[in-house]
């Protein structure tokens, strides 16, 4: 489970809005939730990445160097690493929501995810910086090897990824950590309803 004090992935999904796509509470509950980010300096730069269960479980963890251009290229380069490190431990059907705390990237996300849904009438169109390169490409095919994923906007310093992205020598230890390929839990009813607290409020509350 999360570690006490610190709010699971789900937890920061379920408060965080998903660029242009609704958000009611039925389609909270992702399979696997995929916290990432790039930082950028003239001297350094890393890329951070978290993933857990819906359950709270850790998967994995990576928090390396990379000199990228700028800070829009890094958090691109971060998002494709965060998804190749969750396809080699979930499977193909499994859905998932990401934590970007890069408003035009996750926007672009969900634009990508609806135009291959089918939603051709779509008014919502993709800006992708030229200097990402090959980035975009790989992060759509991770995106429609997956059942379902969808992109949440989150404060940047709320964002469990940011301290891997910002001091990855600091944080090093983190890619020794032993490989997980962890399976959520089944969920149950209740998880697809609203909470008590909301739906037996009375006509007073």
């Amino acid at each position: 489970m999360a570690a006490y004090g610190r709010p699971s992935l789900r937890d920061l999904f379920d408060e965080s809005p998903t660029p242009h796509i609704a958000h009611p509470p039925r389609t909270h509950h992702r399979d696997f939730y995929l916290a990432t980010d790039g930082s950028y300096t003239e001297s350094a730069g890393g890329l951070g990445v978290v993933i857990e269960t819906r359950d709270g479980e850790r998967v994995a963890r990576s928090s390396v160097v990379d000199e990228a251009p700028d800070n829009n290229v890094a958090e691109y380069r971060a998002l494709h690493l965060g998804l190749d490190v969750l396809a080699a431990r979930a499977p193909d059907d499994a859905s998932v929501g990401l934590l970007i705390d890069h408003d035009e990237l996750a926007a672009n996300v969900n634009a990508a995810t609806l135009a291959a849904a089918g939603a051709g009438d779509s008014p919502h169109s993709t800006s992708v910086p030229e200097s990402t390169g090959l980035h975009w490409r790989g992060i759509r095919a991770r995106l429609r090897g997956f059942d379902e994923v969808r992109a949440a906007r989150i404060p940047s310093d709320r964002n469990p990824a940011h301290p891997l992205a910002n001091a990855p020598d600091q944080y090093a230890h983190v890619n020794a950590e032993p490989d997980r390929c962890v399976l959520p839990e089944t969920p149950t009813v209740d998880e697809r309803v609203p909470p008590p607290s909301r739906a037996d409020r009375g006509v007073s509350d």
